[in-house]
């Protein structure tokens, strides 16, 4: 009889050992998947920090939609970043969708970064959340090697945006000569 007992929790140890290496190597598994998403997420260097500027001609309308809401549209030399409710996450693209910013500037002109909201939830929270977005554009043209004193950080007249709540919630960043 104790044959079996000895039999029964062999198989036991060993069923448990084959299942805890089934969810070790599912982990794993997720693990680099997470760790390599996170790395193409990474965010552009810091204000300040020496970064590789590529430049990339833009002719055309770009838009590049992400499903959480955060988008980027190029249209007339003007780029348009939208954001997700009470986000100030760019979506991914910024440093492309800026290289005719980052073109301009180095013909001279200036850049103008001006940060819009919509009109849902509370107003002054909207307010600062359309400049934090504004800054964080502002710091990745920095990051790309564009010179801060050739940057403005406007605050537009109005600063609820038009159109839809989602086309609201955007920072316009223009170049003047």
């Amino acid at each position: 009889m104790s044959g079996l007992a000895d039999d029964d929790s062999q198989q036991n140890f060993i069923l448990a050992l084959v299942l805890g290496l089934i969810a070790l190597v599912i982990l794993l598994v997720l693990g680099i998947v997470f760790y390599t998403h996170g790395q193409k997420m990474r965010p552009v260097a810091a204000a300040g920090a020496a970064a590789p500027v590529t430049v990339v001609e833009v002719t055309e309308t770009v838009a590049v939609l992400i499903p959480e809401g955060a988008s980027i549209r190029v249209q007339d030399g003007t780029v348009n970043f939208y954001f997700a409710t009470g986000s100030d996450d760019l979506a991914p693209g910024a440093a492309e969708a800026l290289a005719v910013v980052i073109k301009g500037v180095e013909e001279g002109r200036k850049a103008v970064v001006s940060g819009f909201h919509d009109t849902t939830g509370d107003p002054a929270q909207n307010e600062q959340l359309a400049k934090k977005r504004a800054e964080r554009v502002r710091d990745v043209l920095t990051g790309l090697g564009v010179p801060a004193d050739r940057i403005d950080l406007q605050k537009p007249a109005v600063t609820t945006g038009s159109g839809s709540d989602a086309q609201a919630r955007r920072v316009e960043v223009k170049l003047l000569d």
